[in-house]
């Protein structure tokens, strides 16, 4: 099973457009597919306002956000959809910095939560994603190994985005959490295109919209027959690490400091 879905990946990944295009020059009135993947650098206002504008476009049948669960995305079913009502309807949510995807919140007639329960990625972790999915697992390719090129490359990926601070080791059950994300956006995507029809927006970083290894590929193995369009978006020219149908890359970099300086003090 495992060989017959890499054609479907890799002919995805063939037939893209390769174009990046400025923040200023984006058009989204010609977007007609099932799924739209917005990624993001987490802290980049600019994605937001992106998304935002996007959804205001498109005007999706449902949002899907990596940022919600669905606990806290079910109590803004009937906050008024404005600036104002929604930066303080999420007050206290899980998501450190959730009041800046207000905007996008605003913009999105029905509101669904993908995160996971902490419970579930220590799971991933320990026991990997095929045991914490459940009896989809197989169904998702989550029963089935990496390459050791792609085993090695994530777990190495891992190893840097955590600053070295972890033994490399660990960066296994980094990888079979990462797995078990990626899987489940896939299947919260599915479901709301099930429930609300298509088209379905899916927020979510930049590492969980590549084409390569993301969600898109779940979708490739699932449900082929959708038309899925996953964007990546940059910072100062330069376009975000992976594969996409197509990158965003006009946006200036907030100031973050040392990233890796939490795991000096």
């Amino acid at each position: 099973m495992k060989d017959a879905i890499y054609p479907l990946i890799l002919a995805a990944v063939a037939t893209m457009s390769t174009a990046a295009f400025s923040f200023a020059a984006t058009d989204w009135t010609d977007f007609s597919g099932d799924v739209l993947i917005l990624g993001e650098f987490h802290d980049n206002p600019d994605h937001h306002a992106e998304q935002a504008k996007a959804a205001r476009i498109i005007v999706p049948n449902a949002v899907v956000f990596e940022m919600l669960t669905p606990a806290e995305a079910s109590a803004l079913a009937d906050t008024p959809r404005n600036l104002g009502d929604m930066t303080e309807a999420t007050e206290g949510f899980h998501w450190t910095n959730i009041e800046d995807y207000a905007d996008i919140l605003a913009a999105s007639a029905v509101i669904i939560g993908a995160a996971l329960p902490r419970e579930d990625m220590r799971a991933a972790f320990s026991d990997g994603a095929a045991q914490t999915f459940g009896p989809d697992a197989d169904t998702f390719g989550l029963a089935e190994p990496l390459s050791e090129d792609e085993q090695a490359a994530r777990e190495l990926g891992q190893f840097d985005a955590h600053c070295e601070a972890m033994p490399l080791e660990m960066m296994g059950g980094m990888v079979e959490a990462q797995r078990l994300r990626d899987a489940a956006f896939a299947r919260t995507v599915l479901t709301a295109i099930d429930t609300y029809g298509a088209p379905v927006m899916l927020i979510t970083g930049n590492g969980h919209a590549r084409l390569d290894w993301g969600v898109p590929a779940y979708f490739a193995r699932v449900r082929p027959d959708l038309d899925v369009t996953s964007i990546g978006q940059g910072e100062r020219q330069e376009p975000p690490e992976g594969v996409f149908s197509w990158t965003l890359n006009g946006a200036a970099s907030p100031d973050r400091g040392d990233p890796c300086a939490v795991f000096t003090q």
